[in-house]
């Protein structure tokens, strides 16, 4: 991504002074750009050096219910909801605010997300912002907005039938730290073509580009006061009234499947419509007759990002004939990916968002070794780095090998850069290990023979599957996941229709005697 960060420095901690002399720290609540009411800041750290880039507002209890009581009232008050071509025009405002800031998202993405520059090409940054708005804003002129039923009614009288798409009301939009731009945009473009109003809280680890975006909405868009509201908080006690002010309508979440049920079972009470995008342990499915270096380029992808994608394939199911051979491919491929700096543009692995992370993903490790999963490589911190980088959370690419796949390594989402490596006999034992998952998010399948490797995708349970390097990705494809991968679809039509309620009208119409 060298058109985009060809003249950023060479460090993080350069690229975070720079960013934080550019960072927008404000709420957005009801139109306005303002401080927390009871002026309570929170810091953003640098996960690449660990070093505090800044504050942002926190939003307290009465911010949250002052955003959440602004967007309720530009639903019901305002013509948002029903006013068209408001809304196609206050999106393209929207697009060309985020286009012309384009290098401020990239050096945010760089210094708070910890994400390796070369990511901004694809999904952190140039494909939502290409497509997250543009699609669901064609969608306003080219969705079916109502329908007429034939038929019906009885004794000479005839009822017509009107089906009728509406927006849900105002949608708590709650987003994770790993692609923050891609999630947020994924999540406001539908949500606003759609008619709802919008409650946005971004992670508290990565909080400066959702509240960027609030401040283009405030200042570079016709978008009515209200409409959307940004409340960056780090109380999990203020971001919880989303989930229980029974104002709010929907929740549509992006993140753990642990949070995914806490806000669930929250947002019950009060019979909330609820999307959830969660986990994945994904797999995948190496047949014997896939080319190996094929294989080799799609473990490698877990390592990207450090393996913080929910939709990483992290466990590698091989066929035992080409089994050791891909372990010791796999092993010298992990040793030799870059590790480093986030900034540098040679970076494939950069560091975990936070310390706790750092922390969880190496006791993962620790605990597979005990369990008696096999260490190949990695498996711990990463000690060679510039002195700038010490105080940062990073974690060596790891690969296990695991003859079970019953062990909590092969079972359980790490969320670092870790694979595990599964045999397997046939395909009938590669479909049972992949489908044997609590998860059912994303996967992937390689074979010579693409008839073979499309009836092994079609039985895999999960949401979206790449079969012999295809791309599943898009604002129109929808995405999410089977079992405790979520409920619900993101992007497409299925993602564009979370966002909508559904209201049948019949009215009777007299039809003239014939004598």
């Amino acid at each position: 991504m060298r058109e985009i960060v060809g003249q950023t420095p060479a460090t993080s901690a350069d690229v975070g002074r720079r960013a934080a002399a550019r960072a927008e720290t404000r709420l957005l609540i009801d139109g306005e750009l303002t401080s927390a009411t009871d002026g309570e800041e929170f810091a953003n750290f640098s996960p690449a050096t660990g070093a505090s880039l800044g504050v942002t507002a926190a939003a307290g209890p009465r911010d949250m219910l002052r955003a959440i009581e602004a967007a309720r009232r530009a639903f019901d008050e305002t013509g948002w909801s029903t006013d068209r071509a408001l809304r196609r025009r206050c999106l393209g405002q929207l697009q060309q605010g985020l286009e012309d800031e384009k290098q401020e998202f990239a050096d945010e993405l760089v210094a708070e997300v910890g994400c390796p520059a070369m990511t901004l090409r694809n999904a952190q940054l140039d494909w939502p912002l290409a497509e997250s708005l543009r699609y669901p804003a064609r969608l306003i002129d080219e969705f079916e907005w109502e329908r007429t039923l034939p038929g019906g009614g009885l004794f000479g009288e005839r009822n017509v039938r009107t089906v009728v798409q509406e927006p849900v009301g105002v949608v708590a939009a709650i987003c994770p730290s790993n692609f923050p731009v891609e999630v947020i945009l994924n999540k406001l473009g539908p949500a606003l073509a759609a008619g709802n109003t919008v409650v946005l809280k971004p992670d508290p680890n990565t909080p400066w580009n959702a509240t960027r975006i609030g401040r283009i909405i405030a200042e570079r868009t016709d978008i009515p006061p209200g409409v959307v509201n940004i409340v960056p908080t780090p109380s999990n006690d203020v971001a919880s009234l989303l989930a229980t002010d029974p104002r709010v309508d929907m929740i549509s979440f992006t993140g753990s499947t642990a949070v995914g049920r806490r806000l669930m079972r929250l947002g019950a009470e009060t019979m909330k419509r609820t999307f959830l995008e969660l986990g994945g342990k994904s797999a995948l499915i190496v047949l014997e007759d896939a080319d190996p270096v094929t294989a080799l380029r799609s473990a490698v992808g877990v390592c990207v990002h450090a393996g913080q994608a929910c939709a990483a394939t992290s466990r590698m199911l091989v066929h035992r004939s080409a089994f050791g051979d891909m372990v010791a491919g796999v092993a010298s491929a992990f040793d030799a990916v870059p590790v480093g700096d986030p900034a540098s543009p040679d970076t494939l692995v950069g560091p975990v968002i936070t310390a706790t992370q750092q922390e969880r993903v190496l006791d993962a490790c620790t605990r597979a070794t005990v369990d008696g999963a096999r260490l190949v490589t990695g498996g711990g911190s990463v000690e060679s780095l510039p002195a700038e980088l010490a105080g940062g959370h990073y974690v060596q690419p790891t690969v296990f090998v695991c003859e079970d796949p019953d062990l909590a390594i092969a079972q359980e989402e790490i969320f670092g850069p870790v694979l595990v490596m599964i045999p397997f006999d046939d395909d009938q034992a590669a479909i049972r290990i992949a489908n044997n998952s609590a998860y059912g998010l994303a996967g992937a399948v390689l074979s010579a023979s693409a008839d073979r490797a499309m009836a092994v995708a079609r039985r895999v349970r999960t949401g979206s599957i790449g079969v012999n390097g295809g791309m599943f990705y898009g604002a129109d494809a929808p995405f999410g996941g089977y079992k405790n991968s979520g409920v619900g679809r993101q992007c497409g039509l299925e993602g564009f229709g979370q966002y909508l309620e559904t209201k049948t009208i019949g009215s009777r119409i007299r039809i003239p005697r014939q004598h």
